[in-house]
């Protein structure tokens, strides 16, 4: 197969990013410093006619410099196809957004090599993808049913509740059994969601961080700490966590080895999984984040591991 030299990337604006910790900017700097062409489009630049994908494009150039860090040329619009990798990256929630553009994108992959493979990511939501691995997870529920919410923290006491396409910390909430506002919360959990929610048992390592680690192919290739505020149960960097340099536990490979040939068969090369303490709590398949913290840490260059595995998958 011919070299690549044309990369779509499906983002969230450029201009809105915050280049210091986006895994989006690192995996384009990579390519751009490979040779490769870049092309920024944001969702909503998709469409689809007489069954060809379409975006509008504007040539993209990236500089790793706080308030200078790219230049957008003159847009275009261009048949994806006409690509030789996208790469799907603009950040959640998971809503009927999202899972459209998947089903567009689903048109051109494999010829087009989409990054992760769309049918896969519409059909491995993050917080149920994880479910598929019942036994590495907290006590976990998927409900609307206010009653088994109810019996779920009476039997566990403390709880987490979380809206279930949420991402970055968004709407997490800490109950535990005494809480007088318990109702409140799932009365607006009701008005705000029409999907189910989801409740876990709390595990209070959390305080000792909730670690990322992230898989390039199927392979744990590195990982940082995230320790959250003293005053806050999320450790979400988004929200105020701080991250921290780690190491894979003995308990965390094993995690790993277990999830690693289901990510292989999904087509996944970028995947990052939230293990608290001995518990997967998450698998996230949709805008992993963390490689530019990995490497400041001193860790594997994550983005160039990517690129390997994409330049690889190509051929």
């Amino acid at each position: 197969m011919a070299a690549i030299k044309n990369v779509a990337v499906q983002m969230d604006h450029v201009s809105s990013i915050n280049i210091a910790g986006d895994s989006t900017f690192a995996m384009s700097l990579e390519a751009q410093a490979r040779g490769y062409r870049l092309f920024h489009y944001t969702p909503n630049q998709l469409s689809l006619r007489d069954g060809r994908v379409y975006a509008t494009v504007e040539p993209m150039e990236l500089r790793d410099e706080k308030g200078n860090h790219y230049t957008l040329g003159t847009p275009e619009k261009v048949d994806l196809s006409t690509m030789d990798v996208v790469l799907l990256r603009q950040d959640p929630p998971f809503d009927m957004a999202y899972i459209t553009s998947t089903h567009l994108l689903e048109r051109i992959h494999p010829k087009t090599l989409v990054v992760n493979d769309p049918n896969w990511v519409r059909n491995s939501p993050e917080k149920i993808f994880v479910t598929e691995f019942a036994d590495l997870m907290p006590q976990t529920l998927i409900t609307r049913d206010v009653g088994e919410i109810a019996r779920f923290r009476q039997e566990m006491g403390d709880i987490i509740l979380k809206p279930l396409y949420g991402n970055g910390g968004a709407g997490v909430f800490h109950s535990s059994r005494d809480d007088r506002n318990f109702s409140s919360l799932l009365e607006m959990f009701g008005q705000m969601f029409r999907e189910p929610y989801i409740a876990q048992q709390y595990l209070p390592d959390v305080r000792k961080g909730d670690k990322r680690i992230l898989l390039v192919d199927g392979e744990p290739v590195g990982a940082i700490n995230r320790v959250p505020a003293e005053h806050d149960s999320r450790s979400n960097m988004h929200v105020g966590g701080r991250a921290e340099p780690t190491e894979l536990t003995p308990r965390e490979k094993e995690i790993c080895a277990r999830i690693g040939p289901a990510l292989k068969a999904r087509g996944f090369l970028l995947v990052g999984i939230d293990v608290i303490g001995d518990y997967m709590t998450e698998i996230n398949v949709t805008s992993p984040t963390g490689l530019r913290e990995v490497k400041r840490f001193g860790g594997a260059d994550i983005a160039a591991l990517l690129w390997d595995a994409i330049e690889a998958k190509r051929r």
